[in-house]
């Protein structure tokens, strides 16, 4: 097992290098992509680099975050449950403060801010995957919860099933094709 990531730990088996900089020794049985495709700069060059080093029969494994689904009602039950500041704000304390501060409807804030940090949405991911690997298993969950002191996932999830706010992890299983 191999760890690639910039911010991987100086511990053995860990990489700190871009996995788009990095060459897999031999094809990997399996690679598991956690949140990190929405960031990439290139996402083509990296999917087409996750096919190149999987085995023939080789499993990838993606956790992931569908931005386009976090609309008004899923940041307000977020923003709701957040608390004050205390030591570094989250990312949702980010958004929040920034997105009060600046006037505009969530929407518009959202996607300004998306666009600036050049994230994918969900959707470009999926389609890039579909290009490449057969799926196995794709279905959304819940996402935010570790950000929100006091929430559980049972209790994102609830607020899913209920129809108050979207699903917006992506869990995604495909194989390369043969």
């Amino acid at each position: 097992m191999t760890g690639i990531d910039p911010d991987a730990p100086d511990d053995p088996g860990y990489h700190r290098v871009e996995f788009e900089h990095y060459d897999l020794p031999r094809p990997a049985d399996a690679i598991v992509a956690c949140t990190s495709l929405h960031h990439v700069a290139d996402l083509s060059e990296v999917l087409n680099r996750v096919e190149a080093a999987l085995a023939t029969d080789g499993v990838l494994v993606v956790v992931e975050w569908a931005r386009e689904r976090f609309d008004a009602a899923t940041a307000r039950w977020c923003f709701d449950r957040l608390q004050g500041p205390e030591g570094e704000p989250g990312w949702l304390q980010e958004r929040r403060a920034e997105w009060r501060a600046s006037g505009q409807p969530w929407e518009t804030y959202c996607r300004s801010w998306a666009d600036g940090e050049g994230l994918h949405t969900g959707h470009d991911i999926l389609l890039q995957l579909a290009a490449r690997f057969e799926p196995e298993q794709l279905t959304y969950g819940p996402y935010l919860f570790p950000e929100l002191p006091g929430t559980s996932e049972d209790d994102e999830q609830s607020a899913i099933d209920a129809g108050h706010i979207q699903a917006t992890r992506i869990q995604y299983v495909g194989r390369r094709r043969g």
